[in-house]
């Protein structure tokens, strides 16, 4: 017995001085890394860390990077990309360690790195021991993970909070709860930054070859005016960022009768506002049109979501309403009476695209628009097979064949900044308004490449503070 308390104590000592030699090293190779960016939030994380990445890029400096979401990646400093090697295919945040290692080898000015953690205790850790960024990024507060981070909004926006870096800088494009993110942020002695949509215009909008949001590149804009690199650099830099693997898109399709079809993938979008942003601006963009069509793909280990996607019908006014997946009835209650006789249950559990699929598709007439919301996986995931094999459209038309797109007929959309329904606002509290510290990057000329400088955010209200929603803000 004493044999085995001798292996046992020898053991712990081990690991105790294997630990401590393995936190140095870890220490040493964040050290070597002056910049480190940690990218949280619940919508737009792989993006935004593409986006600030691309920026600093074009702004000469050298910066590595590392997605967590559809496709986990690494990008060298040339924008170059691999997959995360991830054993028997499991995530755990202890990949961190061996990604900041590896990045520490380019001996870069930043790193910047996509927060991979949804427990608010490891958001924490990933925080404190992993990463230990210099700024932090806080893009959104949105209606996702509430077992895990809720279950109100207010509660997730304290959980992503603490991913804020004690004694640094925070950049945030979040307005309803901003007022949340300041007590947090205050608390931790770290400066909070709201990063104004607003700011980036629509031309500069329209540089970008995929579809993406002000919100996000206001963030890496913010993010690199921190930096140093000036504004048309920085926005030069992420034009030529490679796109995120499950970035919005719309795909043109001919169906067997000859149907012209526009289909726009929202799955990524898993909660109701950021869904209803993604459709607002294809439709705003006339990248998809009326008649409008919308299939709901459902999973049973995601009911509460499935009603989600059921309650913002009205709000995308559909001419119809296609629910896949199982079960199909948890979206379908959940659809107000006056828009349910449009619902088509097609659902079913692992029911075969090629029975469902000719259904959906003889229901939409030709030259119109298909969006799928929900959840990917299962039917959704058959539905984006069966659509790759048909001939993608060619004929050049943006909305199919003598359908005339007219932005001005489109119906009044729901601003996805403006209250919640009422169903949503019962199971939250109003958010309270505050004075916003705005990033103003004033248009600069391209071509310089400065070198990392001191922050030059103006923090005042003689310097451009103002309140979200009023004239003045910018």
């Amino acid at each position: 017995m004493l044999y085995l308390y001798f292996v046992l104590l020898t053991g712990g000592v081990f690991l105790l001085i294997a630990g401590i030699v393995e936190q140095r090293r870890h220490y040493a190779a964040l050290h070597t890394i002056p910049t480190r960016v940690l990218v949280n939030g619940i919508r737009g994380k792989s993006s935004i860390t593409r986006l600030c990445a691309g920026a600093l890029r074009g702004g000469g400096l050298v910066t590595v990077a590392k997605t967590t979401g559809t496709a986990a990646r690494f990008i060298h400093p040339d924008a170059t990309e691999e997959p995360v090697y991830r054993k028997f295919g499991i995530a755990n945040v202890v990949e961190q360690i061996g990604i900041v290692r590896r990045a520490a080898t380019y001996r870069p000015h930043a790193l910047v790195i996509e927060c991979m953690a949804v427990m608010p205790a490891l958001q924490e850790v990933n925080q404190s021991k992993l990463i230990r960024s210099t700024i932090g990024v806080l893009c959104n507060v949105r209606e996702d993970h509430l077992a895990e981070m809720g279950p109100t909004l207010d509660d997730v926006a304290r959980s992503l909070c603490r991913s804020m870096p004690e004694n640094g800088i925070c950049v945030t494009a979040e307005k309803e709860r901003f007022h949340i993110l300041q007590e947090e942020a205050d608390a931790r002695n770290c400066r909070l930054v709201y990063a104004d949509p607003e700011s980036v215009t629509d031309a500069e909008l329209r540089g970008f070859s995929w579809f993406t949001f002000k919100e996000n590149v206001a963030i890496a804009l913010a993010v690199a005016e921190l930096l140093g690199v000036e504004r048309q650099v920085a926005l030069q830099g992420m034009y030529d960022a490679p796109p995120d693997p499950g970035v919005l898109s719309v795909e043109r399709y001919v169906t067997a009768e000859n149907k012209h079809l526009a289909f726009a993938n929202v799955f990524a979008a898993n909660d109701p506002e950021s869904t209803l942003m993604n459709v607002n601006q294809l439709l705003d963009l006339g990248a998809i049109n009326r008649p409008l069509n919308v299939v709901i793909n459902c999973r049973p280990d995601r009911v509460e979501r499935n009603g989600q996607m059921g309650e913002i019908i009205p709000d995308l006014q559909p001419d119809n309403i296609f629910v896949i997946g199982h079960p199909s009835k948890s979206a379908i209650d959940a659809i107000p009476a006056p828009w349910r006789d449009r619902a088509i249950d097609l659902g079913g559990d692992r029911r075969p695209a090629e029975e469902f699929m000719p259904a959906l598709l003889g229901r939409m007439p030709d030259g119109s628009s298909l969006v799928a919301i929900g959840n990917i996986h299962g039917q959704g995931e058959e539905l984006l097979e069966y659509l790759a094999g048909r001939p993608a459209d060619d004929s050049g038309s943006e909305t199919g064949p003598d359908v005339a797109f007219d932005a001005a007929a489109q119906p009044a959309r729901l601003d996805p900044y403006a209250p919640y329904p009422l169903a949503y606002e019962e199971r939250y509290q109003a958010a309270q308004t505050q004075e916003i510290p705005l990033v103003r990057i004033p248009a600069q000329a391209v071509g310089a490449h400065p070198e990392p400088g001191p922050l030059s955010v103006q923090h005042g209200p003689e310097n451009g503070w103002s309140r979200p929603g009023t004239k003045d803000a910018h």
